[in-house]
């Protein structure tokens, strides 16, 4: 059950077992299935969660109800709405499943009290976070300086586990083009082979 969250956590920090006793003892486990939501938009969101098992996606519905995915996750991966999270305000993201899941999860008070319990999830938290902040930049800058086709090309070279598990709609949605374009660059990249 937890194998995974401990070698993603060992690669960072160093636990001993009684730090990992208590660690295990303060998440939740969540069992989601396909199309449910872990965070709907306007809510307030009590976890962060870690993907043990399936894949999940992080969007946004604009006021003409066009998603704009955020955020794929999948085993060994993060995924929640932060802002929301750490501010305890209304989610701007929904959160749902795109397999049946399972997750697991730490809520707030028990993420503060694991700070005061084991310090150096203050370290392992720190890293996971400049992480997330490095790849959302760089997403940013290949977003306003790449082509379509240069950037399904390094999200392909990058994630290549999820081409297989999530649809080609939502792969372009991630990518802010349209799935037309996607097909488009998809049949040019494999004519010339």
């Amino acid at each position: 059950m937890y194998d995974l969250i401990l070698q993603n956590i060992s690669k960072h920090i160093q636990l001993t077992e009684v730090e990992t006793d208590y660690f295990t003892s303060v998440l939740q486990i969540k069992r989601i299935r396909r199309k449910q939501y872990l965070i709907q938009e306007g809510n307030v969101s009590r976890y962060e969660a870690f993907v043990n098992k399936g894949c999940l996606r992080a969007y946004h519905v604009d006021e003409k109800g066009q998603e704009h995915i955020a955020q794929f996750a999948i085993e060994g991966w993060w995924i929640g709405d932060m802002y929301s999270f750490l501010t305890s305000t209304p989610a701007r993201l929904n959160v749902d499943a795109l397999e049946d899941s399972e997750l697991l999860c730490i809520d707030k008070p028990s993420l503060e009290e694991l700070y005061l319990q084991v310090p150096k999830f203050e370290r392992f938290f720190r890293i996971i976070l400049q992480n997330a902040f490095i790849a959302h930049q760089q997403r940013i800058i290949a977003n306003m300086s790449k082509t379509a086709e240069e950037r399904y090309l390094e999200f392909i070279k990058h994630y290549p586990q999820l081409e297989q598990r999530v649809p080609q709609h939502q792969i372009a949605s991630y990518l802010g083009i349209t799935p037309e374009s996607l097909s488009r660059i998809r049949k040019q990249l494999s004519e010339r082979g």
